[in-house]
């Protein structure tokens, strides 16, 4: 486990907060629960302490899980965060995966370059305990096999052990709720950009969300799902939970400009 030590002033400090505070049915802890989200959201958003150029790689050291359970009140899975799960997450880290799997370009701010990614990403296998290397290269299959549609392009993905030295700098999330929080169906999270060489977090992101039916499960509705139209900083008022997915990458990007 990493123990990270300090903090550099910050260069750039983002906030938001876009919420439909009223169900269509009130819960009668519901306010109580919008006041806490509400002081919540002032401690959100995003800190760049500092950038860095021309990075070709970067070390994942959480894997976001495969199964998570999105109407438990009490799991610590982080919600907030809610990204792609297993190899899928460490995929959204690599050059050429965004721009043949993803054509959702809204989830990028207006002012903000194409996302590129890196070359490669690494991490621990939780099975073997071994640092392993993720690679991946966009492929035109057309080209040679004519069932495929002309410009039809898909991306591979490949892993094998990694020699040498690892990454620099590495990616992580925490689930930062209080059990006071849960109790009114709110989730915490952080994300943290840390130079391993140092052990400085160089950026971190601090996003919570709150569900405005307190876990109700009515018509098949899925409480954590669904807390993502009230985040800060804000996915969005409807339907916000589509742009979620991409967003550990995107903000990585920001810190750790990739190599062109």
């Amino acid at each position: 486990m990493l123990t990270l030590f300090f903090l550099l002033p910050p260069l750039l400090i983002f906030a938001g907060c876009v919420t439909e505070y009223a169900p269509k049915k009130t819960h009668p802890n519901l306010d109580t629960a919008v006041s806490i989200f509400k002081d919540r959201c002032r401690l959100a958003g995003e800190k760049i302490y500092k950038t860095v150029d021309d990075v070709e790689g970067v070390f994942i050291l959480k894997i976001r899980p495969v199964k998570t359970d999105l109407s438990d009140q009490f799991e610590l899975h982080d919600p907030y965060g809610r990204d792609f799960r297993g190899d899928f997450y460490v995929r959204s880290f690599l050059h050429g995966a965004y721009a043949v799997e993803n054509n959702r370009l809204e989830k990028l701010p207006a002012d903000f370059p194409p996302h590129i990614a890196y070359a490669f990403a690494e991490a621990i296998d939780a099975v073997d305990g071994k640092r392993y290397r993720y690679t991946g290269k966009v492929e035109e299959p057309w080209l040679t096999d004519k069932s495929y549609l002309k410009g039809h392009k898909r991306f591979v993905f490949e892993r094998s052990l990694a020699t040498g030295p690892a990454p620099r700098y590495g990616v992580t999330y925490d689930d930062i709720s209080t059990r006071f929080e849960r109790e009114h169906w709110i989730a915490g999270s952080s994300l943290k950009v840390i130079d391993l060489h140092t052990n400085e977090v160089i950026a971190e992101r601090i996003g919570y969300l709150f569900d405005s039916g307190q876990g109700s499960k009515i018509g098949g509705r899925v409480p954590w799902l669904w807390a993502a139209n009230n985040s800060c900083p804000s996915f969005g008022s409807e339907h916000a939970f589509t742009a979620q997915l991409d967003q550990a990458a995107i903000f990585v990007e920001k810190v750790l400009r990739p190599h062109r």
